[in-house]
């Protein structure tokens, strides 16, 4: 089964996202949004970019 993007309501005005795995583990949380169409707009550029995406690791950057 695939994770699943929740859209949660911040303070008043405000929106953010998250994403979470099949076993309800959170993967990932977004910055917060202003309007709802800016986060279905942070989901689809999560889905197309992490489907494509590179992996860089830096954990050994000086």
């Amino acid at each position: 089964m695939a994770g699943k993007f929740e859209i949660l309501k911040d303070g008043e005005d405000s929106y953010r996202f998250r994403l979470t795995a099949d076993d309800g583990t959170v993967v990932a949380v977004s910055p917060r949004f202003q309007h709802l169409k800016a986060v279905v707009a942070g989901i689809n550029a999560v889905r197309e970019n992490a489907a494509t995406g590179i992996i860089v690791d830096q954990s050994r950057a000086a």
